[in-house]
């Protein structure tokens, strides 16, 4: 009888499970004993991390983009009709559209997006890279900066969580070679008594802002921001003026995890080794899905597609489970516009920056190219 796969979300985890499954069960598709579905939100697939570089010209929208049709392996049958409500229960999953999808495995991949509306003025006065939109306005306002306090604001939870470190420290380069930064004064604000959750990655990161003179305040919750006067105000009862705000939105899962019953503010409950939803043994989760505590990045998706593509292969095939995720998360640093570094951890082995180099990020703007390889499963 034929077993149906069940994607919903068309973001890097979803895309890699999915061209995963094509390769290593060819021989179930050509058969029709399997059958791979994706409910997706949008025709296009986007390179995330590359909207880092956007402010600050290092690359050109265009590169950002690629048709999902042509990224995703043809075998797989792709909608964009995103889903509505998913019934773990029934096996079904009802899409915008009204129709109803069952399934056997059902692979939730529907990731995170931004919310600053949640929190006062903040839309009306901050700006971020977080999304398109967001990257070229802050790219407009680096242009026509002159001078002045340049606050960067970090919310929780964020995915991609050293990005706001990466923002500070090419930042800081970007003004120093058009000769601003000494009419700058930036300062970072984190909502922990640390620059940084990891704790050695805070380690490593305060002597190199003490170094560059990139100022900090720590526990800062964001409470409010005032547009008018420019000032951003924490929940701890510090005022800080700016001129220029880039904040780091907090987020939230997609708004059908919530409906849906399956997670409070659209993270899933999942099992930190086998990535079951909690109560289910035929729900994966992956990506930004998760509730796990651990990075919400590029790195992280992609190995828990890996560990999920692996498991459902050996379910299908052989009715066992294959392996359980060990946490694994690698992620480059950038330093600034022409050096960085990397971290990577598991839920055994804590980080460890290594000193910063060029090199190193030559290896990042590799992978900037080589990302689409990694969507399709083949890097």
């Amino acid at each position: 009888m034929s077993k149906t796969i069940l994607i919903v979300g068309g973001g890097l985890s979803g895309t890699i499970v999915a061209n995963g499954l094509c390769r290593q069960m060819g021989g179930e598709l050509r058969s029709g004993a399997l059958n791979i579905t994706m409910l997706g939100t949008t025709e296009t697939h986007m390179y995330q991390p590359g909207l880092l570089y956007v402010p600050f010209g290092r690359m050109r929208e265009a590169e950002l983009f690629r048709d999902q049709r042509k990224v995703l392996d043809k075998r797989v049958n792709f909608f964009v009709d995103p889903a509505k409500h998913i019934d773990v229960e029934k096996n079904q999953v009802t899409t915008e559209a009204g129709r109803t999808f069952k399934y056997d495995y059902l692979v939730l991949a529907s990731g995170s997006r931004i919310m600053p509306q949640n929190i006062p003025g903040m839309k009306e006065g901050g700006h971020w890279f977080y999304d398109l939109d967001g990257a070229r306005k802050l790219r407009d306002a680096l242009n026509d900066f002159q001078g002045g306090k340049i606050i960067i604001n970090v919310n929780a939870p964020h995915k991609c969580p050293v990005a706001p470190l990466e923002a500070a420290f090419m930042l800081q380069e970007f003004l120093k070679g058009k000769g601003l930064w000494e009419k700058t004064e930036l300062t970072y604000t984190y909502p922990i008594g640390r620059l940084h959750a990891l704790e050695p990655v805070a380690h490593w990161a305060k002597p190199e802002f003490d170094r560059l003179g990139i100022k900090y305040e720590t526990f800062f919750n964001t409470e409010s921001v005032d547009p008018e006067k420019k000032t951003i105000t924490s929940m701890e009862g510090s005022t800080l003026p700016y001129d220029l705000l880039i904040t780091i939105p907090p987020h939230q899962g997609a708004q059908v995890i919530d409906d849906s019953g399956l997670g409070k503010g659209g993270w899933v409950p999942t099992n930190t080794k086998t990535l079951y939803r909690e109560g289910s043994t035929n729900v994966f989760v992956v990506g930004d899905t998760t509730n796990i505590p651990i990075s919400k990045a590029g790195s992280t998706a992609h190995f828990e597609a890996d560990v999920t593509i692996d498991n459902l292969v050996s379910l299908c095939q052989e009715n066992r489970f294959a392996r359980e995720y060990d946490g694994k998360v690698f992620c480059f640093v950038e330093t600034g516009l022409g050096s960085g570094t990397y971290v990577w951890f598991n839920y055994t082995t804590p980080p460890n920056p290594g000193p910063p180099s060029q090199m190193i990020h030559w290896f990042k703007l590799a992978y900037n190219r080589l990302y689409w390889l990694s969507a399709r499963g083949l890097l």
